[in-house]
């Protein structure tokens, strides 16, 4: 199959998934389409690791090494509004994110690879569901991925509006941030509005408590550790003439380091908790961790830096990329094994395509990177697996 050929059958790939789009752990189609036609490649397929999850070995010569690739698989919970010819069939859900792009990248990687047959090892392809929440990598892990495929490094893309159609960029060390969760609770005493001398105001503690959070990042962090703390939400019970007895603030903090992440949760909890004290209230403080920074390991990055360049042309490829606070649970699989995650440009506004941010009812993957991803990700097997 010529690239032509190839990549017009990534698209017509990318447009089915993109028609079928399944969110966290629904991914029961999307894991039939995908196995099917690995097995048709003549891949060996694994099925249900990390529920939805599955894995697909391809092996040539007798080269012990195994290395992954990785691709998610969900999409978000979002009503479609491009009005393309393709779009999605299923009220209240859309691949808003890409990841029907980047399985379809994966796809073709896996085609082109088992054409070339121009390694000597296994590759390991790990169809990853639940990227969303932040369960899926979890899950696969749990289920023993990288102990039952003996997978010894591992690779893997996420597509980026507002860079530079199918620049390849990356950075070592955090290039994605941590999310962890918090619910602040907080009970006082209700009252009448015009009598606020007879109650405890939670919502007036609650001000205080947003407030003070912020001198975490300003006062208890080094300025050169990037962190972020934000309330989102704020619930009570009251009513327009009446003070509440409770209010719930809910929000997230972002960063790149365990030790930020751990000073964060304990200043948090000693503030809201004396806060509360100190108004004669009581509070409640949960504190989650629902995605690891995504930290990319130096020797796997010079290797994604190669690539890259041989690729697209060292033009096109910024090895010291700005870090970013979203989240990727990818980064569950690097504090595991050692491993490199880039981005690829979905274009920019002098592209004129592709630069609809990601989560947005109006966002497409450009379709003129799929076949960029495959050649990117064939070649880090080659490097990595000479013949």
């Amino acid at each position: 199959m010529d690239k032509n050929q190839l990549k017009q059958q990534m698209i017509k790939w990318r447009h089915h998934l993109h028609q079928h789009p399944e969110s966290a752990f629904e991914e029961t189609h999307t894991a039939d389409f995908v196995a099917e036609q690995l097995t048709q490649m003549g891949l060996e397929v694994h099925r249900n690791i990390g529920k939805t999850g599955l894995v697909a070995l391809l092996k040539c010569g007798d080269g012990t090494d195994v290395i992954g690739l990785r691709a998610d698989m969900d999409c978000i919970q979002l009503t479609e509004k491009t009005g393309l010819p393709y779009a999605s069939q299923t009220l209240n859900r859309m691949h808003a994110c890409g990841h029907d792009g980047h399985t379809s990248v994966m796809l073709g990687t896996a085609r082109l690879l088992a054409e070339r047959t121009d390694f000597n090892g296994t590759v390991c392809f790990v169809f990853q569901p639940a990227e969303e929440p932040g369960w899926g990598a979890k899950a696969m892990i749990d289920d023993g991925v990288i102990e039952r495929f003996n997978i010894k490094e591992i690779y893997g893309m996420h597509n980026m509006p507002g860079i530079r159609k199918g620049q390849i960029a990356t950075r070592v060390g955090g290039i994605m941030g941590s999310e962890d969760n918090f619910v602040i609770r907080i009970k006082g005493f209700g009252s009448h509005a015009s009598r606020p001398h007879m109650g405890k105001d939670p919502l007036v503690i609650a001000a205080e408590i947003i407030l003070c959070l912020q001198t975490i990042v300003s006062r208890n962090i080094d300025p050169s550790i990037p962190i972020v703390i934000s309330c989102t939400e704020i619930h009570t019970d009251g009513i327009r003439n009446a003070i509440p007895t409770h209010v719930e603030i809910k929000g997230d903090t972002r960063s790149y380091d365990p030790q930020a992440q751990k000073l964060i949760e304990t200043r948090m909890r000693s503030i809201c908790e004396h806060i509360c004290a100190m108004n004669d209230a009581e509070c409640e403080f949960e504190y989650t961790h629902e995605f690891a920074p995504t930290v990319n390991w130096a020797e796997c990055v010079d290797v994604a830096i190669e690539a890259a360049n041989n690729t697209v042309g060292a033009q096109n490829v910024d090895s010291n990329v700005q870090a970013m606070m979203t989240s990727e649970d990818f980064g569950a699989f690097l504090q595991k094994i050692p491993g490199c995650f880039v981005f690829i440009g979905n274009g920019d506004e002098e592209d004129g395509v592709g630069h609809i941010p990601l989560h947005n009812a109006l966002y497409n993957f450009n379709d003129d990177i799929l076949l960029t991803g495959a050649e990117f990700f064939s070649e880090i097997i080659r490097l990595k697996l000479p013949k």
